[in-house]
């Protein structure tokens, strides 16, 4: 087994198996089949994939459903995604809950594909399927030099999408509405009148304001946010169409974690009357992209979202618009894999993994063929398409996976 055993510190602990690089074929099919690795939280199966995967498994892929230069076999590479792996066997990659469920005896788990492993395409009676094992052969097998070297299972198999081109988003990304900005507690002050804070630096928050929409006092009580977000600069995200302001998205800056929550206390005056005196809350700066002040807002820190985007086209009809290219509108067209901001969210049915296709914008010209020179507009073509990863209430952020033209602010989607 190309596994090293790990001895345990303690040994009241247990032993830790680590998998070696250069795993064979054998060994991941096996991994990938097994309860243990179907359990591994980051890449979960949801209900949905598990169900096409069935259906699928039944029959296979009719043959007119594949890439027309789709290979005989694939190695998987170090860098490869699920996307660009059913690219090349499909014709449509974000169908690729159907590829892996093409042979779920083999690939039980469609989020545990790992370097090295060889994918076979088996045709039979105008259907297709995918499996590890060599037509009319056993398992291929990859040979491994002796040498010892461990790392994480979800570290190294394939991710979904390209994981590094969104994780600012995932981790730094804010979208708020208007009425969570109004509410959103402040740094309000710094010890020693500081003006600026980084990391390992003490500040003090309110939540509770009595101007503007009441906020909730920052409380250690149970079941209250403790680490926060730290923001600025909140730009407004307005329809392409209406102009209407559907969020605001924020600069991300830091973070915090709360020490004390804040109080107020009755206290009197020298000429006795009774005065309310407000003591902040403490908070921790964590982390900092950039140096804090007086005046940057907090949110509480999101939930960690999981990695597991399964795709799949809308229930109902999408339409919408794109709204942002980018973080702050740095660039004004959005390539492949880069990230945009669209004006449909979970109001509007839109879930992490959708994907719509883009449209390029509609044009008008002259028409000289004819006489009268009537005005004549192009309707607009299919672009590329793109995944959403994140949702807000009205709207999502998606990641450009195809794309032939560069993509803009008020450029077009529906669904694929």
């Amino acid at each position: 087994m190309p596994f090293q055993t790990v001895p345990p510190a303690n040994r009241s602990q247990t032993p830790r198996l680590q998998p070696l690089v250069g795993v064979s074929a054998l060994v991941a099919a096996l991994l990938a089949s097994s309860a243990w690795a179907q359990s591994v939280p980051n890449f979960p199966i949801t209900p949905g994939q598990r169900a096409t995967a069935n259906q699928v498994a039944e029959a296979g892929v009719p043959l007119s459903e594949l890439a027309p230069d789709a290979p005989d076999s694939y190695t998987v590479k170090r860098g490869d995604t699920l996307w660009a792996i059913s690219r090349i066997f499909l014709k449509s990659p974000w169908r690729w809950p159907e590829l892996w469920g093409m042979n779920l005896q083999d690939i039980r788990n469609p989020h545990l594909i790992f370097p090295n492993q060889v994918l076979y395409l088996v045709k039979a009676n105008g259907r297709a399927t995918l499996s590890t094992r060599r037509p009319g052969g056993g398992v291929e097998t990859v040979k491994v030099s002796p040498r010892i070297r461990s790392e994480g299972l979800s570290d190294s198999a394939v991710p979904p999408i390209s994981l590094q081109a969104i994780e600012a988003f995932l981790t730094e990304s804010l979208i708020v509405d208007e009425s969570a900005l109004a509410r959103a507690p402040r740094i309000v002050a710094t010890p020693e009148t500081r003006v600026l804070l980084s990391r390992g630096d003490r500040a003090y928050a309110r939540g509770a304001y009595s101007s503007g929409e009441p906020g909730e006092p920052l409380s250690l009580d149970e079941g209250k946010p403790r680490d926060f977000r730290v923001f600025r600069n909140a730009t407004p995200l307005k329809d392409p169409t209406t102009g209407q302001i559907l969020g605001y998205e924020a600069q991300y800056v830091g973070k915090a974690q709360l020490e004390r929550g804040e109080m107020s206390r009755q206290m009197a005056s020298a000429d006795g009357k009774v005065q309310t005196e407000l003591i902040p809350a403490t908070i921790d700066i964590v982390a900092a992209k950039e140096e804090m002040r007086v005046g940057d807002r907090m949110l509480p820190e999101p939930e960690r979202l999981l990695s597991n985007y399964v795709p799949s086209a809308p229930n109902g009809v999408q339409t919408g618009q794109i709204v942002s290219v980018g973080q702050g509108n740095a660039v004004t067209y959005a390539a492949q894999n880069q990230v945009v901001v669209i004006n449909r969210g979970k109001a509007d049915g839109i879930e992490r993994g959708h994907v719509l296709a883009l449209l390029r914008e509609t044009s008008t010209l002259t028409d000289k063929t004819d006489a009268a020179r009537p005005t004549l507009r192009l309707p607009g073509e299919r672009n590329g398409l793109m995944m959403v990863f994140q949702t807000f209430d009205r709207l999502s952020y998606a990641l450009v996976l195809d794309i032939r033209d560069g993509v803009k602010v008020g450029d077009r989607f529906t669904n694929p």
